[in-house]
């Protein structure tokens, strides 16, 4: 019988067709409450066929130890920052993940930030919770810039709804879509130095990689507006934790709204907690209903399709063929 691990949370705890679609395989689903660190993953791997992973450390180590029995990774979701995918590559290990599933969601959560740090949202609710009736002035969206960098799916969803409000929309990305920009007045900046001089949000939907790691750093906040508000729903690690909460304290950064963070979950002293003018939110800009539904019933229909030796829906390492089914 094969045999799966699976470690996403929100699979698990969400109702829907992906159970019975996992159930009706006949498989032995082990199931973990992830993210796993790397030590853990290397106490649990090495008779697995598969994995269903979330955000867990799936290091060149991990899969080292799961061969030779490892033949998939399923990715649920979009991220694959923490799967050496390099290293799967070289092992001949396909990784599948699940594009184009949550771009709404996490969209709509980049605004939900925004909009709170704007509007003063979680200082007037807590007030009001003590009963006190503590009226601060907040700011509207309306005909402000937004810059966005990285203009793939989720990007776009944010320039739509940022059309809507009625604000301006400046993109920076290097695959540029013309014909989405001309449709929704996204300019086009072409340099990230323009975009950060331009914005008075700057929202961040592009992937990890080590030229994103500290995007956002000293020196990129200085060439910033004074008072910029600075949205993350992509990785906690494209900002500088020590520079970010460096520019909230002085005012710099007006701003921060994260739905992630350099640690996950972060430790009770993690500084940005306790920032000035920061909202953070535990990494939930993709977990609704409909997008946990979308990403978990595709990541499993695109490891049974693997599983059938046919081709997935989706895989980040295509050179890497689907091996025979067994």
């Amino acid at each position: 019988m094969k045999r799966v691990l699976l470690t996403t949370t929100s699979f698990q705890d969400t109702p829907g067709q992906h159970h019975e679609l996992l159930a009706e395989t006949g498989w032995e689903i082990v199931r973990e409450r992830g993210p796993l660190s790397e030590a853990r993953m290397l106490e649990l791997v090495g008779d697995f066929d598969a994995f269903i992973c979330g955000d867990d450390a799936i290091t060149r180590a991990v899969l080292e130890k799961a061969r030779p029995r490892l033949k998939i990774i399923s990715k649920y979701g979009i991220g694959v920052d923490k799967i050496d995918v390099a290293a799967a590559t070289e092992l001949g290990i396909p990784v599948l993940f699940t594009p184009g599933v949550n771009h709404t969601t996490v969209a709509e959560h980049a605004f939900l930030l925004l909009l709170a740090l704007q509007k003063n949202f979680v200082a007037a609710v807590d007030a009001t919770r003590r009963g006190e009736w503590k009226r601060k002035t907040g700011h509207e969206l309306w005909g402000k810039t937004i810059g966005i960098i990285g203009l793939g799916r989720i990007g776009k969803e944010v320039a739509i709804r940022a059309r809507a409000f009625g604000m301006e929309v400046i993109a920076y990305d290097v695959y540029w879509d013309a014909d989405f920009a001309a449709g929704h007045a996204v300019r086009r900046a072409d340099t990230l130095d323009e975009l950060y001089a331009a914005s008075d949000y700057i929202s961040l939907h592009t992937n990890l990689t080590p030229e994103t790691h500290h995007l956002i750093n000293a020196d990129s906040i200085a060439k910033m507006k004074p008072g910029v508000v600075v949205i993350n729903c992509a990785r906690g690690e494209i900002v500088d934790t020590s520079a970010m909460v460096d520019a909230l304290k002085s005012g710099r950064v007006g701003g921060y709204g994260a739905d992630v963070l350099d640690v996950e979950p972060p430790p009770a002293d993690h500084p940005l907690l306790n920032a000035p003018n920061c909202v953070v939110t535990p990494h939930v800009g993709s977990r609704t209903y409909e997008s946990v539904v979308r990403q978990a019933t595709t990541a499993v229909k695109n490891l049974i399709l693997a599983m059938k030796g046919e081709k997935p829906i989706a895989q980040v390492n295509p050179e890497v063929p689907i091996p025979p089914a067994s």
